[in-house]
C-alpha cells in the first residue's frame, strides 16, 4: 500500500520477483487494492484494514493503526509465516512499526538503514544512516559503523570494510562535537577506521562504509541522485544544439548511461533496516515495479546470508 505508484507497482513488482527467483510472496493490503493482485499461484493475499499514510506522524500512525498493512506484515514475520517484509511507504513508519513489533537487537540504541553507492574504483560503498535516525549521539554513529560493516561484508562481499565518518573536512578538529567524539570511539573499536571523508569523497572509493547521521546522509544521497539525473538531462539537451554538440554528446552518452546505471536505485534494491530483530526492507517512495522487484530480492538475499544473525553476533562480540 506504500509508495507513489501503489498498489499497482507493488503487485507487479512482487509478481516479477516471484518469477525471477524461488520467492514466495504475500501481498498485504486493503480490500480496495485486492483486485490489483488478480489470480496468481505464486502470490498470496493477506487483508489489512488500515494504511499509514505518508502525511501521518510515523510514530503516531504506528501506535494508532494496529491493523495497518505494515503492522500486518511485521506480525506475519513475527509469527514465522514470512521471513521478511518490504514496504515503499513512510520510512519513518516502517522503522517505528519494526521497533514496536520486532524490537531492537541486543546492544543497539537506534536502527539505521543505508544506501549503496558506486565508486570510481568500480567497487560499492555503503552510506549509513540515510534517514532512520536524524539526531545522533557519538555512540549511535559508532553503532552505525558496526552495523554498516556487517552489511558490507554480508551483502557487498567486503571482507574487512574500511570505515570513515562523513564530515566537513578530513582534519581531526573538523566536524561536529558528536562526529569528533565518534571518531575517538571508532579509533578504539576494532573496526578498520580510516578517519573522515568529505562530501566530494562519497564516490572516490576511500572507504567501504561511510557513516553520518540520518539528516546529513539523506541530504547527501538525494543531492547525488539529483546531480546524476541533471548530468543526463544536460547531455541530452546539449546533443540537440548543433552538429558538433550532437557528435560530442553521442560520444559521451554511453559513459553517462553507465554512470546512471551504477546509481540506479531501482536495481540496487531496498535498504534493510539494521538494528531491528527482523528482516525489514525500505523501498524507495518512487518505486516502480522494477524497484519493488529488486527490493523483494534484496530482502530474500538478507534472509539467505543470515543478516540478522550476523548483526546479533557482531554486537555480542563487539565486532
Amino acid at each position: 500500500m506504500g509508495g507513489d505508484f501503489a498498489p499497482k507497482a507493488a503487485v507487479e513488482g512482487a509478481r516479477r520477483a516471484a518469477y525471477a527467483e524461488d520467492v514466495e510472496v504475500t501481498l498485504v493490503g486493503t480490500e480496495r487494492a485486492r483486485g490489483e493482485a488478480g489470480a496468481d499461484p505464486r502470490i498470496r493475499w493477506e487483508l489489512a484494514t488500515e494504511v499509514i499514510e505518508m502525511s501521518e506522524s510515523p510514530v503516531a500512525g504506528a501506535r494508532r493503526k494496529k491493523d495497518s498493512s505494515m503492522a500486518v506484515c511485521a506480525r506475519l514475520v513475527q509469527a514465522g509465516k514470512a521471513d521478511a517484509w518490504v514496504s515503499a511507504g513512510n520510512s519513518g513508519a516502517i522503522t517505528a512499526v519494526s521497533m514496536f513489533v520486532h524490537g531492537r537487537l541486543a546492544g543497539v540504541m537506534r536502527p539505521a538503514f543505508g544506501a549503496v553507492l558506486p565508486t570510481l574504483s568500480g567497487a560499492r560503498s555503503y552510506l549509513i544512516d540515510c534517514g532512520a535516525s536524524v539526531d545522533c549521539r557519538a555512540e549511535m554513529l559508532a553503532e552505525f559503523a558496526q552495523m554498516g560493516c556487517v552489511y558490507s561484508s554480508a551483502i557487498l562481499g567486503v571482507p574487512e570494510p574500511r570505515v570513515a565518518l562523513l564530515s566537513n573536512g578530513i582534519e581531526p578538529e573538523k566536524g561536529t562535537k558528536e562526529t569528533r567524539a565518534a571518531a575517538e570511539l571508532l579509533k578504539h573499536s576494532g573496526l578498520r577506521f580510516v578517519g573522515s571523508v568529505e562530501g566530494n569523497d562519497l564516490f572516490a572509493g576511500k572507504a567501504d562504509v561511510i557513516v553520518a547521521d540520518g539528516f546529513v546522509a539523506n541530504v547527501a544521497m538525494k543531492t547525488a541522485e539529483a546531480m546524476i539525473e541533471l548530468a543526463g538531462q544536460a547531455v541530452r539537451k546539449d546533443i540537440r544544439r548543433n552538429i558538433v554538440s550532437t557528435i560530442g554528446g553521442l560520444l559521451i552518452l554511453p559513459s553517462v548511461r553507465r554512470l546512471r546505471a551504477g546509481f540506479d536505485w531501482r536495481r540496487i534494491g531496498g535498504a534493510p533496516v539494521l538494528g531491528v530483530d527482523g528482516v525489514v526492507v525500505v523501498a524507495h517512495g518512487r518505486s516502480d515495479p522494477i524497484a519493488i522487484e529488486h527490493a523483494v530480492l534484496a530482502a530474500a538475499q538478507a534472509v539467505r546470508v543470515r543478516l540478522i544473525d550476523r548483526l546479533r553476533e557482531a554486537f555480542a562480540t563487539g565486532r
